[in-house]
């Protein structure tokens, strides 16, 4: 089952519920999908865009 919870609060993606796990990150009341949540993840790919 997916349930849409809300968008992330930097890129507006979608998060879902996705069979009871949230497909992301949820900190002091804000929702955030993983690319944005980590914020290594997110150097990693903003230099293989460069």
């Amino acid at each position: 089952m997916r349930e849409l919870l809300g968008s992330c609060t930097d890129c507006g993606k979608d998060v879902y519920c996705m069979d009871g796990f949230l497909n992301g990150v949820y900190i002091e009341n804000r929702l955030f999908c993983f690319e944005c949540a980590d914020p290594e993840e997110k150097k990693e790919q903003e230099k293989e865009q460069a």
